[in-house]
């Protein structure tokens, strides 16, 4: 699973999902992206489950380049634990996702295959999702 090498500090506010993205918002690298419609959490292992599917669908032809990386850990207090005595240990990894933001892009495969990896991709992933397409294609 994706997690960062080393982080300054080992536990993280929960913060906001307010707002829009703007930054990573538009195709940068692929022919294809597939856009996040609504703000979530994506977890390490969706984000790896998303990429296998996609991969698959590519059949090893053409370029993948995910535009996202969990980078923030999300603490758990074990079971059955009285309140209080601080917060829990981190147990996975998420990235933090706003409306507008591309999660994955890609290129070399025929359209109807990226409309196929696309719609898979939103099974795996817990927001909605939709495929961009650069302009001047298809």
């Amino acid at each position: 699973m994706l997690s960062p090498k080393k982080v300054k500090y080992r536990k993280k506010q929960k913060g906001r999902r307010r707002g829009k993205s703007f930054r990573g918002s538009k195709l940068s690298f692929g022919s294809y992206g597939i856009l996040a419609l609504e703000s979530g959490w994506i977890t390490s292992r969706q984000i790896e489950s998303a990429r296998v599917v996609v991969t698959r669908q590519m059949k090893r032809t053409g370029k993948l380049w995910m535009r996202i990386f969990p980078d923030k850990p999300i603490t758990k207090k074990p079971a059955e634990t009285r309140m209080g005595k601080g917060k829990g240990v981190p147990e996975y990894w998420v990235a933090v996702v706003k409306p507008g933001r591309i999660i994955f892009e890609f290129e070399g495969v025929d359209p109807e295959i990226a409309k196929k990896a696309a719609r898979l991709v939103n099974h795996k992933l817990p927001i909605k999702t939709r495929i961009v397409i650069r302009e001047g294609i298809e």
